[in-house]
């Protein structure tokens, strides 16, 4: 019996609040509008966090999370990058012979990278990065040719000038045509095309474009360029499974260190890098501006909560004398609270789908323009409990003042 008559307590104050939010709409929209930002910025800071997260995958999708990379440089500089400069050089023979010692328990390939001009009749782009590599390079790397064939020993062997270009390059040189076995400058020298890379996605924050590459044989680059001169020969050790990466690093650092001469009680003079290191920093980086931009976004709702607050006392002030009547005729105090925080929760409710119409209108605009993104429903849901807690919340003590009346001195309210 009293499970009853909470039920209909909480119907007649929902139906009382939801009268009154129609009585006063002007009132209550402009209520919203703290609420409103606040809920938007919720949804486009989460939004923005996840698209994010999601381009940075497709990004360096292709780095592996079974390989381990071998440079001179780290990839996340911590210290002092002269520390860095003076290491000595990587170079092929410290390639060929991390090779042959890990022969049979891990696949090593060595690459050497630069930038040149391309040309292809009256099209032309600049600074476009070029990739010295053997055919390992697929068996490395995620990306596989979607036209034509990859680089193959015969082509490393022989020195061919050949080349497999990334999408964006056949796009801008090439357009319509098919660009197979069509000739193309890089640089000064003229290279066949045999291939085109699958797309891969753009760069993530300034970082490496894989569909704006060419790849060409390693010992072709070496003869063009004469990278190994002026440039570090970056090695990629590919783990026979992901369980094995951590065997197979301890293999390395041991390998390279013998490779390198170093003593027991010297440092290494090269950096080992995996995906991780990226992951990690990342992630480290994406939980500050989470936060930050929580933090800003939660003035936002604080102030939507003291609008809601405020307007919460004026309703209960205009209708003393209301809440006087139903007690007189037999209305209990809680049944005057709910009344108060249905309204308020409402209110909240509705600044809360206001701001998710707009943020969804501004995630397709981001999606569209920027980089992909989409509102989850785990984000809606977010949203929607967000809002409702603000109303609550900011509306418990005016709810709590209206329900401690006494309904004598509310009668008499004028």
């Amino acid at each position: 019996m009293a499970g009853k008559r909470w039920k209909i307590d909480l119907e007649e104050s929902l139906r009382i609040a939801m009268s009154a939010l129609r009585a006063n709409k002007a009132r209550g929209f402009l209520t919203t509008l703290g609420i409103v930002i606040g809920i938007v910025a919720v949804i486009l800071t989460m939004t923005a966090a996840n698209g994010l997260q999601s381009t940075f995958r497709q990004s360096f999708s292709s780095v592996g999370s079974d390989v381990i990379y071998v440079s001179r440089f780290p990839w996340v500089m911590r210290n002092d990058f002269f520390l860095y400069r003076n290491r000595p050089r990587l170079d092929l023979r410290s390639a060929n012979a991390l090779e042959r010692r890990l022969r049979g328990s891990a696949i090593v390939n060595p690459t050497l990278g630069g930038r040149q001009d391309l040309k292809f009749r009256s099209e032309t782009m600049e600074g476009i990065s070029v990739v010295g590599t053997t055919e390992k390079q697929t068996i490395v790397a995620s990306a596989q040719p979607a036209v034509g064939r990859f680089i193959t020993d015969f082509d490393v062997t022989y020195k061919k000038n050949v080349c497999v270009i990334g999408t964006e390059v056949r796009d801008a040189l090439f357009g319509t045509a098919n660009p197979l076995n069509q000739q193309m400058k890089v640089g000064r020298f003229t290279f066949r095309v045999i291939g085109v890379m699958e797309k891969q996605g753009g760069s993530f924050l300034g970082g490496p474009n894989f569909d704006r590459q060419v790849f060409i044989p390693i010992s072709t680059f070496v003869k063009a360029f004469g990278g190994e001169r002026s440039q570090d020969v970056n090695l990629a050790v590919k783990a026979p499974s992901q369980e094995a990466l951590a065997d197979v690093e301890f293999a390395v650092i041991g390998e390279m260190r013998k490779i390198r001469q170093l003593r027991p009680s010297e440092p290494d003079n090269f950096s080992i890098n995996k995906l991780d290191t990226l992951v990690g920093t990342f992630n480290n980086v994406m939980g500050v501006v989470l936060l930050v931009g929580l933090l800003i976004t939660s003035v936002s709702l604080f102030v939507g909560g003291v609008g809601v607050m405020n307007v919460m006392f004026v309703s209960v002030t205009e209708r003393t004398r209301e809440i006087g009547i139903r007690k007189a005729i037999g209305a209990k105090p809680h049944s005057i609270m709910f009344q108060f925080l249905f309204e308020a929760a409402a209110i909240g409710l509705v600044g809360g789908l206001a701001g998710i119409a707009i943020a969804s209108v501004l995630t397709a605009v981001i999606n569209a323009l920027v980089m992909p993104a989409s509102v989850s429903v785990g984000i809606l849901v977010i949203a929607v409990v967000v809002s409702i807690a603000v109303g609550i919340v900011a509306g418990f003590v005016p709810a709590w003042k209206g329900a401690r009346l006494n309904p004598i001195d509310a009668l008499r309210y004028e």
